[in-house]
């Protein structure tokens, strides 16, 4: 993106004539050069005038019917971008009905729109609401103007971009200090440091040496920097910016090896008790911090323990650095920042006001879509679910859960849309946007959704957005319902899902027998496809049933058990971020056992690690496993068995092939290279029986791959506090074997090193953190010990052997 674009690109006015309909008024700062007709229609909804207030969002440069074409081109237009996608715009409308009896009808409806390269239209909310109002008060282009350049005087400058594990990180926890350093500390000081001796701060124009400002305009555009790199420039801007400066921040202090003081138990930085052990890491505890917490640290507090909730100020430089703090008043209100969010404010005619810029966004989440509200709308227990069955949807057959349904039409390319009769297409929009989210893991793990998806649709351009493969769409009029050109309505009104009684035709296809695969010597055998799917076409003519009478659906099959989880995390009030997380990680594991499907089809696969397990020959070195995890080979069978169909259509969809070219470009680019780390931390969370050689190679493998903060984030990553955190990885200090507990303890140390990783470590419960003090503090001392032994005679010799671990003095407690 070139480095002077603009955050608003353009101001759009639109209003309804009683005589001509809707029209465009104004279009600022220059014409957009596309059809006005279609703009004004998407700006005025259909019942806007039965309605005070409502919201649509759609987009530009989505497709060849709403690609625009301004006299003046804009800065980010460019083959690359057009290619990529990176070029889309999103708009963010509110339109209004004031009451006037001066008027025809008696009342007046106009709207506003701000189009946008971002795609966290939320943001704009509260400066269209007085815009508006100000247009209400004074129809002139003047308000635009004032609008327009109130948005661009926005300063981004300081807004970090963050690389793809970080927005993992930052989105997978509440904690409201979460990689506060990734902020300039002059406007993101630290809640768990607000209170640190005053440090003489560098000037204002002075860039840390952490991480160097950036553009107000650079790689944030797209939103695909860690995912899916989608654009040349922007990933370079991003190294440049982010993983060489945390090189040279890591190399300012080398790791500080654990010591008597650091790991005593009432000292210890990762120990709950007096904190004075903090200060030597560079941390104080405040009260400013504990208000700032997070409620999982709150909630231990709650239980009288005291908070450890403190982060250093610099999340990617190693502990013990000096970092700038603030004092007083104005470091106690800053402390209420969420470092979950950009801090900025427009000044608008006057008013100023706040803005909340979220950072850990991916291009697949647009506006305030709710998959909370998602799975609320259509939850098992009020939704009805109509039509014939059909095996790239109905995974589960009968039993299938709403959601899913809608995630497997999603993710197989069917035409899906969203009905709201008499409702808000505000409320029709988020649907979609949701939607979206459900479909692509949150943007995390697949894409291509929203370039096929229109949040508000109207009548005008019906041919045109009906001829996009796999459209998603939202409207409000039932006159879509009767047309039926969709293969999956969704009625948010009356809360139910409608399959098309045409989508065997549309899409033939057959259903797998209750036993479709044959595993021979680790080769899949499918039944026939070809022939199937004309005998499914028949069979529908016939007026038959295509359905396998064995495939009844099991009410505990894993996806119903899954959305049993979501539902009750819902009910118990979870945040939306956490219902997120679930869905991402249910995509990831779709995509997993996708990929050992196309191994067992093919022989091989190009969108994950090949499929092997743990192996150890004499005089081979050991080798670890890798691809997706299974509990065993009837679990391996049985998942193969209910994914089988929707993969099979997964594969002839655009997703897939996106997903493909992704696979790739994350192989070469992911900081931890050479392994499978997702399969070593499944074996670790779930496998049965482990030998001390796999487990000791896992362990091995992981700490000499965590040599810099790069690595560091891609581990936590994987493991989100809803996983536990890192509680697979402080098994290892339980180990048995005593090279796995000191690996575990090398590893925690490294973890140790970084502020991010302090955060992890104080997740850990109380029995956890005191195995790790104390197998620290028993592993000096051997080393002590083992110093001291050079220097004893010869004969003292045969009473230094070593205690077995379960007998040992550290695991007994004498050595911590």
């Amino acid at each position: 993106m070139a480095s002077d674009a603009q955050h608003c690109s353009f101001v759009l006015v639109a209003v309804f004539d009683i005589d001509k309909g809707a029209k465009l008024a104004y279009q600022f700062p220059q014409p957009l050069g596309t059809d006005e007709g279609l703009l004004a229609n998407l700006m005025l909804p259909d019942g806007a005038e039965r309605q005070p207030t409502d919201w649509t969002v759609f987009f530009l440069n989505q497709t060849p019917f709403n690609t625009i074409k301004p006299v003046l081109a804009l800065d980010t237009e460019s083959k690359e971008a057009e290619e990529d996608g990176s070029n889309m715009l999103y708009g963010i409308n509110l339109v209004r009905t004031k009451l006037d009896s001066t008027v025809r009808r008696g009342a007046t409806v106009k709207a506003m729109a701000i189009v946008t390269r971002y795609p966290f239209l939320q943001i704009f909310k509260p400066v269209l609401l007085l815009a508006l109002d100000d247009y209400f008060m004074n129809p002139s282009q003047d308000c635009l103007a004032r609008l327009f350049d109130a948005v661009n005087e926005m300063n981004f400058a300081p807004m970090p971009v963050l690389t793809r594990y970080e927005k993992l990180i930052m989105r997978n926890t509440e904690r409201q200090d979460i990689l506060i350093g990734r902020v300039e500390e002059s406007n993101y000081p630290d809640p768990g440091t607000a209170m640190q001796h005053p440090i003489n701060l560098p000037p204002t124009n002075t860039a840390r040496p952490g991480h160097k400002p950036s553009n107000s305009t650079d790689s944030r555009i797209s939103f695909e920097d860690g995912v899916h790199m989608r654009s040349k420039r922007d990933r370079d801007s991003n190294t440049r910016n982010g993983a060489e400066s945390y090189k040279s921040a890591s190399k300012m202090q080398s790791p500080t090896s654990p010591s008597e003081a650091s790991f005593s138990l009432d000292g210890s930085a990762v120990w709950v008790g007096d904190e004075s052990g903090l200060d030597q890491m560079g941390f104080v505890a405040t009260a400013s911090a504990a208000s700032a917490s997070s409620s999982s640290v709150s909630s231990l507090a709650g239980r009288g323990r005291r908070s450890t909730d403190a982060s250093s100020s610099s999340s990617h430089a190693r502990v013990g650095e000096s970092v700038p703090s603030l004092t007083g008043a104005g470091a106690a209100s800053a402390g209420l920042k969420d470092s979950h969010f950009f801090h900025a404010a427009i000044n608008y005619n006057e008013h100023v006001l706040p803005v909340k810029v979220p950072l850990s966004t991916f291009s697949e989440e647009v506006g305030e879509g709710s998959l909370t509200m998602l799975c609320t709308t259509f939850s098992p227990s009020n939704t009805t679910i109509s039509g014939p069955l059909h095996p790239h949807l109905h995974t589960n057959g009968a039993l299938t859960p709403p959601v899913i349904l809608l995630f497997n039409a999603l993710v197989t390319g069917k035409r899906v849309m969203f009905l709201g009769h008499h409702k808000l297409a505000e409320n029709v929009s988020n649907h979609v946007l949701a939607a979206c989210a459900l479909g692509s893991g949150c943007g995390v793990v697949l894409r291509g959704f929203i370039k096929r998806a229109f949040p508000y649709a109207t009548l005008m351009n019906r041919e045109e957005w009906e001829s996009i493969p796999g459209y998603i769409a939202g409207v409000t009029n039932p006159i879509f319902e009767t047309a039926g050109s969709w293969d999956l309505l969704c009625d948010i009104g009356m809360c139910r899902m409608v399959v098309s009684k045409d989508i065997h035709l549309n899409h033939p296809a057959s259903w797998s027998s209750s036993n479709p695969l044959m595993i021979r010597t680790g080769t899949l055998k499918a039944e026939s496809s070809v022939g199937s799917e004309e005998d499914a076409v028949r069979l529908q003519k016939e007026g038959g049933s295509t359905q396998k009478p064995e495939f009844a659906g099991r009410p505990d099959s894993a996806d119903n058990m899954f959305v049993e989880d979501v539902m009750a995390a819902i009910q118990s009030h979870y945040s939306e971020s956490h219902v997120r997380a679930k869905f991402t990680e249910y995509v990831i594991r779709f995509v997993r056992v996708a990929a050992r499907y196309e191994e067992d089809l093919l022989g091989s696969t190009s969108i994950a690690w090949p499929t092997v397990i743990y192996t150890e020959r004499p005089g081979e070195k050991p080798r670890l496993g890798s691809g997706a995890y299974f509990a065993d080979d009837a679990a391996c069978a049985r998942d193969l068995a209910v994914n089988a169909s929707r993969i099979e259509a997964w594969r002839r969809t655009d997703c897939y092939k996106l997903f493909q070219a992704d696979w790739k470009q994350i192989l070469a680019t992911d900081p931890i290279q050479g392994f499978d780390l997702a399969h070593q931390l499944s074996r670790l969370r779930f496998a049965k029986n482990m030998s001390n050689s796999e487990a000791e190679l896992i362990f091995r493998t992981i700490v000499e791959n965590l040599q810099n903060y790069e690595q560091v984030t891609e581990l936590l990553a994987w493991l989100p506090p809803h996983l536990h955190g890192l509680q697979p990885l402080s098994f290892g200090l339980f180990h048995q074997h005593e090279a796995v507990r000191d690996l575990t303890v090398d590893l925690f140390n490294e973890l140790r090193t970084y502020p991010i990783g302090v955060q992890f470590l104080q997740a850990l419960n109380h029995f956890q953190r005191y195995a790790y003090v104390r197998q620290a503090h028993a592993k000096e001392h051997r080393a002590k010990d083992a110093a001291n032994s050079l220097m004893l005679p010869p004969h003292s010799a045969p009473f230094m052997s070593r205690t077995p671990s379960n007998r040992s003095e550290s695991s007994l407690g004498g050595g911590g």
